[in-house]
């Protein structure tokens, strides 16, 4: 069965409609009768288009969720690191933050949500190493970085310090974040 793909209007309005109603009711209180009440679209056109929960829900993030359109370039591995922190410190001290603790706290019990947001995160992976690369071909670093330790370690410090402690993702910590750990790491 060929299924029709839907127009461009009508998909954006699906998945805001999902994004809005996953930040205000998080994932597991989201119902697809209540996207598609606020869609103003049937539950069959949903189903048929996105047959999983999960599958809507990243479908949703990858269309809402701001991101940087090119990555910062400075013209210095500090500046760039800074530049590229303090967005996603904003982005996780905005309205994003939330719904992105609310997914990752889904993903213990919903196997198909982490398979996808764990592919949305490899996606991304490439980040850290074009800024790496640039410092490289600026003398900045010596071969044998490793830009792997940047989404190892960034995102959970982020998440522990605004989620656990409530404290925070000020420019302060960025400039911690960077000058001692995340430099010396690289340059080690």
């Amino acid at each position: 069965m060929v299924t029709r793909r839907l127009d461009e209007e009508r998909e954006s309005a699906i998945l805001r409609a999902t994004y809005d109603l996953l930040a205000e009711c998080g994932y597991q209180g989201l119902r697809v009768d209540a996207v598609a009440a606020r869609a103003q679209a049937s539950k069959a056109t949903l189903y048929r288009h996105w047959p999983t929960k999960a599958g809507l829900v990243i479908d949703a993030v990858k269309f809402c969720k701001a991101a940087p359109e090119d990555l910062p370039d400075t013209g210095s591995l500090r500046g760039d690191l800074v530049a590229w922190f303090t967005e996603m410190a904003t982005l996780m001290n905005g309205d994003q933050g939330p719904l992105l603790a609310g997914l990752f706290a889904a993903l213990q019990s919903e196997p198909e949500l982490a398979a996808e947001l764990r592919s949305m995160r490899d996606s991304k992976a490439v980040y850290a190493e074009v800024i790496c690369s640039r410092a490289l071909a600026r003398g900045e670093l010596r071969p044998g970085y490793n830009p792997d330790l940047v989404d190892e370690i960034v995102p959970a410090q982020m998440f522990m310090r605004a989620f656990a402690l409530g404290e925070p993702l000020d420019a302060e910590f960025v400039d911690h974040l960077v000058d001692d750990i995340i430099l010396p790491l690289l340059q080690a």
